[in-house]
């Protein structure tokens, strides 16, 4: 049995580690609110241009085309990952990198392309030799829709100049604290909209300057913004969630442990008791 003076040592070690775990803990969880009320608050935004989207399809005669609506023979794929910057989050990056891996896992190198957001994704795919086209670093848990803005831009860039013939966002969604799920979503080329037949009729009349065309391809490349900043919210909302969990669960391994230990202590305190005990108890009947 280990001395007292070990087993207190090892008591104040994982009662340090313990209040470290509990911080994090509440820090990762008074950022998942935010979070979570900023991923929600994409969501009638991107409601709102796929509506104008539908309202301009309907009521234009004349076809409407953009570069980011070509549908072509899929030879070449670009996925950007979105991931994390940090780790102590569960099985967040884990389960991220095996959906990532799960779907090129059959496909030949030189068929797709890899973006990755976050300094874990980056380091998991180099070691195991992918190659990177791109890496972004730095922002995982903070994004800001400039970090959308520019992803967009790069990709789209990418797809319109036939680099690529489609991009494959793989990030995961937020559904709760306690669930989140990798999820692999297509986001070029952008769906042609259709006209839902089952909404209500415009209040407003729409009145579109310079014209309905000129708006439709402006609204495009701001709905995939919309589209991947909501991918990054999602994203940041499931590391927080991951990560309030890991802290949550590691903080009560440690007061299990702690418990153990005090327990272990007493008994090895006991028994030191009960030597010195019998030592002295030996030596007076010596001495008789």
């Amino acid at each position: 049995m280990a001395s007292t003076r070990e087993i207190k040592r090892r008591i104040r070690s994982v009662t340090n580690i313990q209040q470290i775990t509990k911080a994090m803990k509440m820090v990762a969880a008074a950022r998942l609110r935010r979070a979570e009320e900023k991923a929600l608050g994409t969501r009638p935004y991107a409601d709102k241009i796929r509506e104008l989207l539908q309202h301009i399809v309907a009521n234009t005669e004349e076809g409407l085309e953009s570069p980011l609506l070509e549908e072509r023979e899929v030879q070449r794929t670009a996925y950007l990952v979105i991931g994390a910057d940090k780790g102590l989050a569960g099985g967040y990056t884990s389960n991220l990198m095996k959906e990532f891996t799960g779907i090129v896992h059959d496909k030949a190198a030189e068929t797709y392309e890899i973006v990755t957001v976050g300094r874990r994704p980056k380091t998991y795919l180099a070691h195991r030799g992918y190659e990177l086209l791109d890496m972004y670093e730095g922002f995982s848990d903070r994004p800001t829709y400039n970090h959308a803005r520019e992803l967009a831009h790069r990709m789209a860039q990418r797809f319109i100049d036939g680099e690529v013939d489609e991009v494959i966002v793989v990030y995961t969604h937020f559904y709760s604290a306690l669930r989140q799920k990798p999820t692999a979503q297509t986001v070029l080329p952008i769906a042609r909209p259709e006209v839902d037949e089952n909404l209500p009729a415009d209040e407003f009349d729409y009145e579109f300057l310079p014209d309905a065309k000129e708006v439709f391809s402006v609204l495009l490349p701001q709905y995939l913004e919309v589209i991947i900043y909501n991918a990054l919210l999602q994203a940041a909302a499931s590391e927080l969630g991951a990560r309030m969990a890991a802290m949550t669960s590691a903080t009560d391994n440690a007061s299990d442990l702690i418990d153990d230990l005090t327990l272990h202590y007493n008994k090895a305190r006991q028994a030191a008791i009960t030597n010195e005990i019998t030592e002295i108890v030996g030596g007076a009947n010596a001495l008789e």
